[in-house]
């Protein structure tokens, strides 16, 4: 009964909020107000400088911008040489991408192996912090779990509030080496307490990768093939930086320059990557491969897959609203270097793990030749469209047995390196906070006394 008077006192109120809240999309072109902090284009407006990341997707001669093959660059190098050296080496190259982030500058074997040691002996949790933390407060989300698990990382320092850059830098790196493992764990309290299944914990390997441990650590056996673990090595290269006008990586920039404590603006990040607009856009994807897969036929037919698109941008199918997830991308329009690579990988993935997966990689591939051609034809626009590169990461997520409900988990276990890069720019190079302007577009109002109120 209680619900009851409780459920129907906020809907009252929510019609309050819903009569009085909205603002006449009118105005924002009347006031010339950049929404999303982008020009009519899509161009982001310039509200900071950032020498961590960068991403190209086209170049502006005279005046104009031009569509360029996209490219991904991690302080200036191109991800691509990046990953190449790491595979010619024999190496996993997440760790080297930190050290990069981190500081700047490439190191040198001596420098990584040193690194990599010191990344392993941070990786175990704070003592009874598993008990206490984790499986006393489980929760239905691991984003939610994560952001409140940041934040409880605060209690278990010794020196929370020093702002200096060497502690920033001590706390950066061990939330970068113990995310998989909070990550792993808070997956495991979901299993036992909202699925009823079977809760294992395994604690992780100082010698293994960030990779190689999350495989270990969320799988019953803990094994693991050494391509599966070279694949998710890939995928969080390319997922750990993406320039600081993302919308996680900003809100970083924004918290820190309020000279808060770094568990504060991690955990906010989190809770931007968790939006379904940033961090859960492969989810999306996969809900729709389960759509399309679930009223095509034949998956080796393209006229059959082409007419089920066309009726998705139609909105006619799926979710109704017009979107292949998948395929776009805010600056690149060409390609997104960071589908290209984990495109390639996944093909080899698919052939390590058999028929079935080598069939659905195929539905993949004519999926991204013919969403172009669809939007072309339906929109009638000339606009250039390009995968992006949630359209493979669920997928090489599922081929890795790793449940839906970890993926945005682990675009945070990698993304926590840019994460920290942009805490330490923001602490040397900021000074300022974060202040917009927002215009009023209310009137001033005669105050009513309460008893005159209707």
């Amino acid at each position: 009964m209680a619900d009851y008077f409780e459920n129907n006192f906020i809907n009252s109120l929510s019609s309050l909020a819903r009569k009085n809240d909205p603002i006449d999309q009118s105005l924002y072109q009347k006031y010339d107000v950049r929404r999303g902090l982008r020009y009519p284009d899509g161009r982001g407006v310039l509200v900071g400088l950032t020498r961590i990341g960068d991403v190209v997707g086209y170049e502006v001669v005279d005046g104009q911008k031009i569509a360029v093959p996209g490219k991904l660059l991690y302080r200036g190098y191109n991800i691509e040489d990046l990953i190449a050296d790491a595979e010619k080496n024999n190496q996993f190259g997440f760790e080297q991408t930190i050290y990069l982030l981190l500081f700047g500058e490439l190191p040198t074997q001596d420098q990584l192996n040193e690194f990599n040691e010191f990344l392993g002996s941070k990786r175990s949790l704070p003592e009874n912090f598993t008990e206490d933390r984790i499986i006393k407060s489980p929760s239905s989300d691991i984003m939610n779990n994560l952001a409140h698990e940041v934040l409880s990382c605060y209690s278990y320092d010794k020196d929370p509030e020093n702002r200096s850059v060497e502690n920033n830098l001590r706390q950066c790196i061990e939330l970068i080496a113990r995310f998989p493992t909070l990550t792993a764990y808070s997956y495991q309290a979901k299993r036992r307490f909202y699925d009823g299944k079977s809760m294992y914990i395994h604690n992780p390997k100082a010698s293994l990768s960030s990779a190689e441990n999350f495989l270990r650590i969320t799988r019953l056996d803990k094994s693991y093939t050494k391509l599966e673990a070279e694949t998710l090595d890939l995928a969080l290269i390319l997922h750990a930086e993406h320039g600081g006008g993302n919308n996680s990586s900003l809100t970083v920039h924004v918290v820190s320059s309020a000279d808060t404590d770094t568990y504060s603006a991690i955990s906010a990040a989190v809770g931007s990557l968790k939006g379904h607009r940033h961090g859960g856009a492969n989810n999306k994807v996969m809900g729709m491969m389960d759509n399309i897969k679930e009223n095509i036929n034949d998956w080796n037919n393209e006229a059959e897959i082409k007419a089920y698109l066309q009726k998705i941008v139609h909105k006619d199918a799926f979710d109704h609203t017009g979107l292949i997830y998948g395929q776009g991308h805010a600056v690149y329009t060409i390609s997104d270097p960071r589908a290209v690579l984990l495109k390639k990988k996944a093909a080899l993935l698919a052939k390590e793990k058999g028929p079935q997966f080598e069939e659905e990689f195929n539905l993949y591939q004519t999926i991204e030749k013919l969403a172009p051609i669809v939007f072309a034809e339906e929109k009638k626009s000339d606009k250039k469209i390009c995968t992006n590169v949630d359209f493979y990461s669920g997928f090489v997520y599922t081929m890795l047995g790793i449940p839906r409900e970890l993926f945005t988990p682990l675009f945070a276990i990698s993304r926590v390196a840019g994460w920290s890069a942009h805490r330490i720019e923001e602490i040397v190079s900021g000074g300022k906070i974060y202040r917009p302007a927002f215009k009023n577009i209310l009137e001033p109002r005669e105050y009513v006394p309460i008893q005159e109120r209707h």
